[in-house]
């Protein structure tokens, strides 16, 4: 195992937590802009108003990003046990 093969595998993780958190993090910082951007307009200053459309929002997001999502997982995951069953031989 050496340090390049550690590396790769670090680089891969995180590549593949950005491409699954990523869509819903985008959507969820689109939201709290817009709700902002309207509670700046109409001066209504409530934390909590911004809450629940970011819910909904993300909710939604994984319903649609759920078939995505889970192709990355798989993917990785076949990576992963292809890595193990060689002997860890990137």
């Amino acid at each position: 195992m050496t340090s390049q093969f550690l590396l790769a595998l670090v680089h891969e993780s995180v590549r593949t937590t950005l491409y699954l958190a990523g869509p819903l993090l985008v959507l969820s910082m689109l939201v709290g802009l817009v709700v902002s951007i309207i509670q700046a307009a109409t001066q209504i200053q409530e934390m909590t108003l911004v809450f629940v459309p970011k819910m909904l929002v993300v909710f939604i997001g994984l319903v649609f990003f759920a078939s995505f999502m889970l192709d990355v997982i798989h993917s990785f995951s076949l990576m992963i046990f292809d890595i193990v069953a060689r002997g860890a031989s990137l």
